[in-house]
């Protein structure tokens, strides 16, 4: 999927159609074929030259609203291997790791590529990603996945199949992102190729995996105090005066726990906490 940035699809493009439905239909424009429906059909040849925001419509009449297609709805079409980090958490992850340009980030467990793609995006053409994938079929997937949003493999980009525990490092990175079942077990290795600042982020679904990453990250004793936080995403009808939350909504897909490595050889502060009330029993009158 090639990147426009002047606003006119061009053979090649992955163009989106939306129906007055909102019902979403993607493709990739390819000179002398034609995109049928139900009601006519759409020959690729008449979309190339249009600006996005366009309707076209099929030879029977049906209109669809055409753009090329945004991260989000990309990664949520896109052939999966395995599940995908949704949107509104890799926007989080980014976020909360603070992924900038010009930054280096070693990613573990790739999956179908989705968060790979906005690792990719943040650090920019001066940054750079290697990720590292156990499982082989994941990492093609990935592969074809991140070539085909690009439209390129990108130059900054290194994909290895390999575990993370056996990883022999030897590069200093700004950044460690895991999204994997077992990520307390690469604390340790993760503070190795860690500049001190540097963020640890670990991407997991349950509670369970949620305390084994902080419990490892607090006696790793190279790391602040862990903090943890899920995103949930809730969308909303507006229909003139008619304003009210949908009925469906993007609850639980994981939780963010993150830390930062402290320079070596310096002890970590203990947090101090106010005991909640009734932590240490009832006192003696």
């Amino acid at each position: 999927m090639s990147k426009r940035t002047d606003g006119y699809f061009q053979a090649g493009d992955r163009v989106q159609l939306t129906d007055p439905k909102g019902k979403l239909y993607s493709f990739t424009i390819t000179p002398g074929k034609e995109w049928h429906t139900h009601k006519g059909w759409i020959t690729h040849d008449d979309l190339i030259g249009l600006p996005e925001g366009s309707v076209v419509s099929t030879t029977a009449g049906l209109k669809f609203t055409a753009f090329i297609p945004l991260l989000a709805d990309y990664v949520l079409s896109m052939p999966r291997g395995a599940t995908i980090v949704y949107p509104k958490d890799a926007a989080m992850i980014v976020g909360s790791a603070d992924i900038y340009p010009g930054s280096r980030v070693l990613e573990a467990g790739v999956g179908s590529g989705a968060l790979t793609i906005s690792l990719l995006r943040a650090v920019g053409k001066e940054g750079f990603v290697h990720s590292i994938e156990r499982r082989e079929d994941f990492a093609a997937n990935a592969r074809e996945n991140v070539t085909n949003y690009f439209g390129t493999t990108p130059e900054n980009w290194r994909l290895d199949v390999d575990s993370f525990q056996d990883y022999s490092h030897t590069e200093t990175f700004d950044r460690v992102v895991l999204d994997m079942l077992a990520p307390w077990e690469c604390v340790a290795t993760s503070a190795e190729v860690l500049r001190p600042g540097g963020v640890f982020l670990a991407y997991v679904a349950t509670t369970t995996q949620l305390s084994a990453t902080a419990e490892a990250l607090k006696e790793d004793g190279r790391f602040t105090e862990p903090e943890s936080s899920e995103t949930l995403v809730r969308g909303w009808h507006h229909e003139g005066l008619a304003v009210r939350p949908q009925q469906r909504m993007i609850g639980h897909t994981g939780f963010i726990i993150q830390s930062r490595r402290m320079a070596p050889g310096v002890e970590v502060l203990a947090r101090r906490r106010r005991p909640a009330k009734g932590a240490y029993g009832v006192p003696e009158e």
